[in-house]
């Protein structure tokens, strides 16, 4: 579990200074961690934006909840598939943790951030599961016993504006075959970004900055994340070096080998 943020921060997330349009950079870079989501500072941060219109509702988030337990792909324990931030930041309670290949869905920057990684006015971009392909992450399994409560907090993480929708989707771990719950994007909603060139993504990533930082150091985080399991996923390792020839940064982002999942 991550240690309890600053009280600073937390106040900063509530009165919603991640939404200001003038392109203010934050002052650091902070991670989002448990005690957000138990306190639901996201959706107060929300209801004080210019997307308050498209939060759901506690009662819709609650019966999208609700249906994704009672499907009859979960097992007592639930299994979830991570993709992006809940790889290296997954601030939930699970037994067990495997690397694991989706099959029929792949990684894409194709989300806008107008909230962790951007704003309204300046929107970045965070990965979503797209339709086609497959996309190696990571699988962990809550138990029965806490599936509900740390569900919940996931909910109140990836399902506010309603850009994700919840699938069991099947997943493999060598010969063992599995369904997992992920979270897909939604490509009805306004923050789906749809299929962008490389030149395009790369210009979010390093231009927006939102309530927890940078498109740039969430590019990089997942390529840590990554890198500790033992995967190297060619897009991203091609869209940091495109950051890189585009920053003028001589030398190679290098994944953190201190990094343990």
């Amino acid at each position: 579990m991550s240690a309890k943020p600053d009280p600073a921060d937390d106040r900063a997330i509530e009165r919603g200074e991640s939404f200001v349009g003038d392109g203010t950079p934050a002052a650091a870079e902070r991670q989002l961690c448990r005690a957000d989501l138990e306190d639901n500072a996201l959706r107060r941060a929300l209801e004080a934006s210019p997307l308050a219109g498209e939060l759901l509702s506690e009662t819709e988030l609650d019966a999208s909840l609700q249906e994704a337990l009672a499907s009859s792909h979960r097992l007592p324990d639930v299994w979830l598939f991570a993709y992006g931030s809940l790889i290296w930041n997954p601030v939930l309670e699970f037994d067990e943790r495997v690397v694991a290949t989706a099959h029929g869905w792949h990684r894409s920057f194709c989300l806008a951030s107008r909230v962790n990684r951007g704003t309204p006015e300046k929107p970045g971009l965070v990965l979503g599961l797209d339709r086609g392909g497959r996309c190696t992450g990571v699988a962990y399994r809550i138990p029965e016993r806490v599936a509900e409560q740390e569900l919940r907090l996931l909910w109140r993480r990836e399902m506010l504006l309603g850009s994700y929708a919840p699938r069991w989707v099947l997943v493999t771990h060598g010969a063992r075959s599995l369904r997992a719950l992920a979270f897909v994007v939604r490509r009805g909603r306004s923050g789906y970004a749809g299929r962008l060139p490389a030149e395009t993504i790369v210009e979010r990533l390093i231009h927006a900055r939102g309530a927890i930082g940078t498109g740039i150091d969430y590019l990089r985080q997942t390529i840590d994340g990554l890198a500790a399991i033992g995967i190297r996923d060619p897009n991203l390792i091609h869209l940091d070096a495109l950051i890189r020839v585009r920053l003028g940064e001589e030398e190679p982002h290098r994944p953190r080998a201190d990094l343990q999942l």
